[in-house]
């Protein structure tokens, strides 16, 4: 902080100090363009200024008082030349042109402190430093610079004016740094006062960890049972769909083989004709159950799907299948979710709205989906139906348990229930996470 309230103070001191000269060299312009514009109109065809204008201008500025202030004035043309000077001795020499009669010549009004080394002030043993302010005059009628005058102007005045600015510049720059150290001094003795308070809470929250590690150690005891139960469903899984295959498709390939012998014994092309159009409606109806079960099977891409877009998918496949229409209720859903969760809802999805069908003929199927902080919430439910089918069996045995399993391996709660005015409501409730956990 100390440093930087010194630079910030010798930064803020020298464009006072700039502005200040800049602010006297403007007012002196202006005093003196008003008086040496009349008396200079005749530099616009003469070297030097003639006698009877230079009389006039010694005769203005020989007051005392403006002497006092003012001690020496110059007037000069291009390339060096003094067209006039309050030391007569001056008036007709050329010496190189300063940096301010440069730029005064483009129509700038500039200042500079007396360089004590210029001949022209050796020339009049000048031991103080002025300031030298240049100011182009210009001619009346066209409006350009035909010479350029130097006033030196005595500096006490300014200095003290000068030095005034830089105190209350510098006492303004160290009350705003004490100002600052301050409040940083609060913000650490709050921030001390807050670690206190928070070390007082970790206290309290590691006997909350030590109650979640042993929740956690119960979960992970349902994870282990819910995955051997999975592996065990997945097992019966795979029996019934051999058994399906064996029982469908396969009966009725075995039965199209045997029909090739009826097409070898037809005795005219049209049993011949007969017999191969049997054959045919028999690989189809293989081809349609072999389909039909491989449909169940494959999951679609929806990896890359938010989940709104899947409940849409699902939706859209049911209503095709079924011909019902299904109720859907699906907040925002902004969070990415994991490709687990997703399939998993696939799956609950899929499965509830199959059960909606079987067991309530599609009577009031509604799907509602809702994200409460970091818990999602999907709920298939339905109005029960003419149907006197119970939800047990091996259908249900491999559908909601194995659901039931899959969510519980997610850390998930998943429950099935009667509704009072009649059907089934199947929920399932999981935590999320962000995307990158789940590797």
């Amino acid at each position: 902080m100390l440093v930087a309230m010194m630079a910030a103070g010798f930064f803020t001191v020298e464009i006072v100090s700039k502005a200040t000269i800049g602010n006297t060299a403007s007012a002196t312009a202006l005093l003196l363009d008003s008086v040496l514009e009349p008396l200079t109109q005749d530099l616009v065809n003469e070297e030097v200024l003639p006698a009877e204008q230079a009389a006039e201008l010694d005769r203005l500025l020989g007051a005392d008082q403006f002497k006092q202030r003012f001690p020496y004035l110059e007037i000069w043309k291009e390339s060096g030349l003094v067209a006039y000077s309050t030391t007569p001795g001056l008036v007709g020499l050329r010496f190189t042109p300063p940096d301010g009669l440069i730029r005064a010549l483009k129509g700038e009004v500039s200042a500079q402190y007396t360089d004590l080394n210029a001949r022209e002030h050796l020339i009049r043993h000048i031991s103080n430093r002025y300031l030298e302010i240049y100011v182009p005059l210009r001619e009346d009628r066209s409006g350009r610079v035909i010479a350029v005058a130097e006033i030196h102007e005595s500096t006490a005045s300014l200095e003290q004016e000068i030095w005034f600015l830089r105190l209350k510049s510098w006492l303004a720059v160290a009350g705003a740094t004490s100002l600052i150290m301050i409040s940083l001094f609060g913000i650490v003795y709050r921030g001390n006062q807050l670690i206190l308070l928070q070390k007082r809470q970790l206290q309290k929250r590691l006997l909350e960890i030590e109650e979640t590690i042993h929740h956690n150690r119960i979960l992970k005891d349902r994870a282990q049972r819910a995955s051997g139960r999975v592996a065990e469903l997945t097992e019966n899984f795979l029996r019934r769909i051999g058994a399906d295959l064996h029982d469908g498709p396969a009966q009725l390939v075995g039965l199209a083989a045997l029909s090739l012998e009826h097409v070898r014994r037809a005795e005219t092309p049209a049993d011949r004709e007969k017999e191969l159009q049997a054959l045919n409606s028999m690989l189809s109806d293989a081809l349609h159950d072999i389909r039909t079960t491989s449909r169940g099977l494959m999951l679609p891409e929806i990896e890359n799907l938010p989940l709104p877009e899947i409940i849409k998918r699902v939706v859209a496949d049911h209503e095709r299948r079924t011909a019902t229409k299904v109720a859907v209720h699906c907040g925002e859903i902004s969070c990415t979710l994991t490709y687990a969760i997703k399939i998993c809802a696939y799956r609950f999805l899929q499965e509830g709205l199959n059960n909606a069908f079987r067991h309530a003929g599609g009577n009031g199927q509604t799907i509602t989906c809702r994200l409460d902080g970091s818990a999602l919430s999907l709920i298939v439910q339905d109005d029960g139906g003419p149907s006197t089918s119970s939800m047990t069996g091996p259908d249900f045995g491999l559908g909601l348990v194995g659901l039931r399993e899959r969510v519980e391996s997610l850390g998930g709660v998943f429950c099935v229930s009667q509704r009072r005015i009649g059907g089934t409501r199947v929920e399932m409730n999981v935590a999320i996470t962000e995307e990158g956990q789940d590797d």
